[in-house]
């Protein structure tokens, strides 16, 4: 449920701010505003999802699969192939997400 709740984060997340860059930047028509605003509360709603029980360890962790979702809508949505270096760095990123949120706890949580 996490990876899936992460995912549509993600897509959420990026996409709502797409939403603001298309406006801002790409010369979009205003009415762009608003379902980029509905899609960055379904991110912040799928976030809620995860199954940590700390809020900035699940952030911390989303934080690696957003920038993987960011790389893959780098080359699907703005058919940009991503080189081995954004590659690379997502691969890296996701190592990362995986050790904070999935590392052995105590029970005090240190």
């Amino acid at each position: 449920m996490t990876a899936f709740a992460f995912i549509g984060a993600a897509l959420a997340e990026i996409a709502g701010c797409f939403a603001f860059w298309a406006w801002l930047r790409l010369g979009k028509s205003a009415l762009w505003i608003a379902p980029g605003i509905l899609s960055l509360c379904l991110f912040a709603y799928l976030l809620t999802l995860t199954q940590s029980d700390q809020a900035g360890r699940s952030y911390a962790a989303y934080g690696g699969v957003y920038i993987a979702s960011a790389v893959a809508w780098l080359w699907f949505a703005e058919d940009t192939k991503p080189d081995r270096w954004d590659l690379l760095g997502a691969a890296i990123c996701l190592v990362g997400a995986a050790v904070i949120y999935f590392g052995p706890r105590t029970v005090n949580g240190s």
